[in-house]
């Protein structure tokens, strides 16, 4: 008879730290942006009607595998969740519903574009169930809205926004910087205006240039001009964690700031490793059975994906993580957070602890902080995270 506190049995309860979300893909946009690397598609027409028959047949096959969870989050992520039908959404949260208790405070997070087709939805996604909108709004001036191939206006984003916290308690939204010709004055006015527009949760990303993308195209043949210095990239980045602190949204993530008691739920099981089930075309998961831990994927191409619903097999990857490749996960997404981790449970995961000497050096560096049983990166830290994780990963 093993003991009750077994490494199995640590390892079959340790999504618990995080709690358990639901994550659904939508993988259509009514445009392609030209920074986007996610699986996103454009198409001229979309059965509402079969995508809800696949979505509830995956939903049951999930909770299959998970009985008896309390579902904390669910998220509708894409591509554009905001062209879903109102009544597409509400079959999804009613049916999850049925196959799982909800959780007091469940959050239901819905992403949206601010145009207005979108805008005009919100009232339905609210009497569905959506209790948050998260918005792409990328940017407050029409120039760089074209040049990231948005195909909204800031006046439409404002009356989207004006229109979603009529409907929501709850709304982020999103904005790029380190953009094109961005000066670092020029990122702190747009701030400043995002700041006073009253949302309780910001998102704020630098911008990439990802292989694969428009962006990446233009750029390996020298056509992206005007992006920022490394340097500048760090100012703006320093800035930001200043503006939004003094704003009352501190930094609780690299690239995510919020009011106190605001922050996005659903994330924080991602970054604090908990358990979450992934449905929809490219949709990815971790979940735990009889002590092992999985990485699943599901089939990426939105026909192939519905074809494969049919016959069961919409998930087309599912792999065994190690205990090593868990405490690996748990550090590189702890770590995001100003909170940072727990290096008990690192070792647990892994079964071998940091090594002292990394995490000393790292500290005189001012990269981390321990502070009680946590262990955090810094703020500068956190501006050179790969590099952070890498020196704690080395052998």
């Amino acid at each position: 008879m093993r003991s009750p506190n077994s490494r199995r049995d640590v390892l079959a309860e340790d999504w618990r730290n995080a709690g358990f979300g639901l994550y659904v893909h939508w993988p259509f946009c009514q445009a392609k942006c030209p920074y986007c690397d996610f699986n996103s598609h454009v198409t001229a027409k979309i059965d509402q009607k079969t995508w809800v028959r696949a979505y509830l047949s995956e939903l049951n096959r999930v909770a299959g595998e998970t009985p008896g969870r309390v579902l904390n989050t669910i998220y509708f992520g894409g591509g554009t969740p905001s062209l879903m039908h109102p009544d597409t959404v509400g079959a999804i949260i009613e049916t999850s519903h049925t196959l799982w208790p909800f959780a007091n405070d469940i959050e239901i997070t819905l992403e949206a574009n601010p145009g207005s087709v979108e805008a005009g939805r919100f009232a339905g996604y609210r009497d569905a169930g959506v209790n948050r909108i998260s918005m792409g709004i990328q940017a407050l001036n029409d120039t760089d809205l074209r040049r990231l191939g948005r195909i909204h206006t800031v006046s439409e984003a404002r009356t989207a926004f004006d229109i979603a916290q009529s409907s929501f308690d709850r709304i982020s939204f999103d904005l790029i910087y380190a953009r094109q010709d961005q000066t670092l004055s020029e990122w702190k006015k747009e701030l400043i205006q995002g700041l006073g527009m009253a949302a309780d949760h910001l998102s704020l990303y630098q911008l990439t240039v990802e292989n694969g993308t428009a962006f990446g195209d233009r750029y390996a043949r020298g056509r992206l001009k005007g992006l920022p210095t490394e340097d500048l990239g760090a100012d703006m980045y320093l800035m930001t964690q200043e503006i939004c602190a003094d704003h009352g949204l501190p930094g609780y993530e690299v690239s995510n700031y919020a009011r106190p008691g605001s922050e996005s739920r659903h994330n924080l099981i991602y970054w604090r490793y908990g358990d979450y089930a992934g449905i929809g075309p490219g949709a990815h998961g971790r979940l735990t059975r009889d002590a092992t831990r999985y990485a699943t994927e599901c089939v990426s191409a939105p026909g192939a994906w519905l074809k494969a619903v049919d016959t069961g097999h919409a998930e087309d990857h599912r792999a065994v993580l190690s205990g090593k490749d868990q405490a690996e996960e748990y550090l590189m997404m702890g770590l995001r957070l100003s909170e940072g981790i727990d290096p008990t449970r690192y070792h647990l995961l892994g079964t071998q602890p940091l090594f002292q000497e990394k995490i000393n050096g790292l500290r005189d560096l001012g990269m981390l902080t321990v502070q009680g049983d946590r262990l955090c990166a810094t703020l500068n830290g956190r501006a050179v995270l790969n590099a952070v994780i890498r020196e704690l990963m080395a052998d």
